[in-house]
């Protein structure tokens, strides 16, 4: 009897100086490595990617979600016609496009340590990520900005000789905290990133904001019924992105340019 009261006491002290301890860190999901393998669309897809990865010799990858899966759809719209565009800029290129729907920085730390940087010695890889982490779970600047982190520095670590173009989130149509929040994380990554180093920054803002306003024709949401917030680029709006970054990857590729029309 001695000793289980002695027991329970001393249970007592333990959690009684549980709830009175400092919090620990907090973890930032966003830098945490999360699978999707549970949806079956996901896990096909990650398995097909794989099998790209090693079917060939890779140059050139884009790691992202789905602003970057667009790329394989052709049409029958206008405006969902991706692949003349995809084929003048990378059609004569090494390239593997990594592009999974709803993605976010915590996805694609799972999936760089899962095989997607393994086995391959790219010249560049672009990344365009960080949409997803506002939109779908509202993580903060400073956790999204983690996450970028996270995966980059997974990239470097894994691909040492790869040259890493990364891409700012692209400006978009959902709120004004996703706006502000968007506009924070570029910024920050400017300053970390912008100064020529082993990571190229590139900010995409000026390929869709005109005269300071969104051009929401480069948009493909707003074709869609009933229309949905603007995020995805069109073929249009994804052919000035790729215009954009063009000069870089040409140059890092030892390539000539490649040009739409």
């Amino acid at each position: 009897m001695r000793s289980s009261r002695l027991l329970f006491l001393a249970a007592a002290l333990l959690l009684g100086g549980a709830a009175n301890a400092p919090p620990g860190p907090r973890v930032a999901l966003a830098a945490t490595p999360i699978a999707r393998m549970d949806l079956p669309w996901w896990r096909a897809r990650f398995e097909q990617k794989q099998a790209e990865l090693r079917a060939h010799t890779v140059d050139l990858v884009f790691y992202g979600d789905s602003i970057l899966q667009d790329w394989e759809k052709d049409g029958p719209a206008p405006w969902l016609r991706f692949r003349p565009v995809w084929s003048a800029f990378y059609g004569d290129r090494n390239v593997v496009e990594l592009g999974f729907r709803g993605d976010t920085t915590a996805n694609l730390l799972w999936r760089l340590q899962h095989g997607e940087a393994e086995g391959i010695a790219p010249k560049v890889a672009v990344v365009l990520i960080g949409a997803n982490n506002l939109g779908r779970v509202h993580w903060s600047a400073e956790e999204t900005l983690a996450g970028i982190d996270a995966d980059v520095a997974e990239l470097r670590r894994r691909l040492p000789r790869t040259k890493i173009v990364l891409l700012s989130i692209l400006p978009s149509r959902r709120s004004a905290w996703v706006d502000a929040t968007t506009e924070a994380v570029n910024r920050t990554l400017a300053g970390r990133y912008g100064n020529g180093g082993e990571v190229t920054y590139i900010d995409l803002t000026p390929v869709f904001v005109r005269h300071g306003a969104l051009d929401e024709s480069l948009f493909l949401d707003g074709f869609l019924t009933p229309p949905d917030p603007l995020l995805h680029p069109t073929p249009e709006g994804q052919a000035l992105m790729a215009q954009a970054i063009e000069p870089t990857l040409a140059a890092m590729l030892g390539d000539r340019p490649h040009s739409w029309h």
